[in-house]
């Protein structure tokens, strides 16, 4: 049978192209999941290939929607050949009637409908035309505008996702231009996980549209279900050939809705429905003049905290002054409905492992997704704000000593510890750190802890590595607004007697009879219990990220 597809390759106008069948693959996708295998006719295509972004071209065998060009066989192929998701599939993500009557189609066909069963003939059917280990949605191109390659290998090493091409700077957006034709069959529109300053946009093609919804792709983004994805109108600036790689050049223009399901067979978008996107603002001072950076993300377990991330990479990326000794204070706030602010921060200094601003940004994605993944949140993150302070310093500094006045000491009395720090590439430095003992301290020997804020962190909240995820999202905020400040030194009395972490909060020196009562809360992982107690009795500032620990024994008569 020979039929006709449509898509895109260069403007807003679908261009058709011819289309042989070959045959039906029962089961290919799963089961009750066919394919249809198809060979690409004319010139465009068979110079092009099968290109990335083509996914979701409507394909017609007299006057009726057959479905949509979606799927990629095999790898260099030397003949443009795509398998074909039925239309009787995708009509299952529309959830609407099996009458529906696509509203626009495009030329030279002027009044086609929508086969919703897919039940249109084939001839000389084979299974075992092609293995289903060779088939696989066509890439959909994700396009990073506004972002270096070395944020585009930041995405890709944090959120790959083998139906989504990453592309870095070929194409671009213009949300505020009207772009007056209709999305008919065939024209290609945009999914946007990111959008302002920076944006990421994935991009396919429209398959079917009635006056309330269209069905694009054939495939699925993210699979996630429902979703609230910003739906653009976009321009193919051009196609680009290639046997490796072929995809469209996109630019993003209006708004026109949001798409609203990322299932198997589809993706649906809904004309006039706003997106829910988390606004992020990231204010850089320091060096230069301030810049701010506004984006929205979407909101989808799959993609916001790894967007959240890459958006403050190339935020501290992309300034004039950024040096790889640069560093960074950071202080962030992210604000839950029903809930505290929630504030966290530090100070980020070049390592060994990576520059500051990968470490300032995997910083921040890590305590925003121990928020966001929080398995009993209910209500939805309104913003996310980052303060950043770039420092033309390598603020590095490494605790190599530390020793105290007196060995024998008396409750209550005031004593000095001595500390030897020695900065990155500095002179080492002495400082002295007044500490008053607890008025109340058993005879025997006790322990003094000189270390960083980290280090204080996993001994006061032990409950993170272990029932950290059953803990409810106050405790978790309550965790996070309690971490210890990495540009400090501080000295930590550890005690012979109990500490429980419950729901987040740290009780030292609890007595046994409470610990008693507290033993059934540990059952269910809402309580840790830990033989030491450590409590804080000084810091001082350091004025560099500090690394290091010591720990001190004194004996108390």
């Amino acid at each position: 049978m020979h039929g006709v597809a449509y898509t895109v390759f260069e403007g807003t106008q679908p261009e058709p192209m011819g289309v042989m069948i070959l045959g039906l693959l029962h089961n290919a996708l799963g089961p009750g999941q066919d394919m249809i295998l198809a060979r690409l006719e004319g010139a465009k295509p068979e110079y092009t290939g099968v290109v990335a972004g083509m996914s979701g071209s409507p394909v017609y065998i007299d006057g009726k929607l057959l479905g949509a060009l979606s799927y990629r066989i095999g790898a260099f192929s030397r003949e443009p050949i795509a398998g074909i998701t039925p239309i009787g599939q995708m009509l299952e993500v529309a959830h609407q009637s099996s009458d529906l009557i696509a509203a626009n189609s495009p030329p030279p066909l002027s009044s086609l409908t929508a086969n919703a069963k897919g039940a249109v003939p084939f001839a000389g059917a084979d299974q075992d035309t092609v293995e289903t280990t060779a088939i696989r949605p066509m890439d959909t191109p994700l396009v990073f505008n506004g972002f270096s390659p070395q944020a585009l290998a930041f995405w890709k090493e944090h959120a790959s996702s083998p139906s989504l091409t990453a592309v870095e700077g070929i194409g671009g957006s213009s949300s505020d231009e009207n772009q007056p034709e209709p999305i008919i069959p065939g024209s290609a529109v945009s999914a946007l996980l990111m959008r302002g300053d920076l944006e990421i946009a994935a991009t396919c093609t429209v398959t079917y549209v009635d006056p309330k919804q269209l069905l694009a792709c054939g495939h699925p983004i993210t699979q996630f279900g429902p979703v609230s994805m910003p739906m653009t109108k976009a321009q193919v600036v051009a196609t680009l050939p290639s046997p490796l790689n072929a995809f469209k050049i996109i630019n993003t223009t209006q708004t026109v809705g949001s798409f609203t399901e990322d299932r198997e067979s589809a993706i649906r978008g809904q004309f006039g429905e706003q997106a829910k996107m988390i606004p992020v603002t990231v204010n850089i001072t320091g060096e230069g003049a301030p810049r701010a950076l506004h984006v929205e993300v979407v909101d989808q377990p799959q993609i916001t905290p790894t967007a959240v991330m890459v958006a403050v990479f190339q935020g501290l990326m992309q300034r004039n002054n950024f040096t790889a000794e640069a560093s960074y204070r950071i202080r962030s706030v992210v604000n839950v409905s029903g809930f505290p602010a929630v504030h966290f921060g530090g100070l980020i200094a070049p390592s060994e492992i990576a520059p500051a601003n990968l470490m300032a940004a995997l910083m921040v994605g890590e305590r925003f997704s121990r928020l966001y993944d929080n398995a009993a949140r209910q209500t939805p993150i309104n913003d996310v704000e980052i303060e950043v302070e770039a420092i033309p310093k390598h603020l590095a500094a490494q605790l190599e000593s530390a020793q105290s006045t007196a060995s024998i000491v008396h409750a209550g009395e005031t004593i000095m510890v001595e500390a030897t720090i020695r900065p990155w590439r500095g002179e080492v430095r002495n400082v002295r750190i007044p500490v008053t003992l607890p008025a109340v301290l058993g005879e025997g020997q006790v322990r003094l802890l000189v270390s960083d804020g980290s280090t204080l962190d996993r001994i006061t909240q032990t409950s993170r590595s272990g029932s950290s995820p059953n803990l409810d999202v106050a405790a978790t905020i309550e965790q996070l607004n309690n971490l210890h400040e990495n540009d400090r030194l501080y000295v930590t009395l550890l005690e012979p007697s109990p500490q429980a972490v419950l729901d987040g909060r740290t009780l030292a020196t609890v007595p046994m009879s409470m610990a008693n009562v507290l033993e059934p809360l540990r059952q269910n992982q809402k309580l840790t219990l830990s033989g030491e107690s450590a409590v804080p009795i000084a810091s001082v500032a350091v004025d560099n990220m500090l690394n290091g620990q010591q720990v001190l024994t004194l004996r108390v008569e």
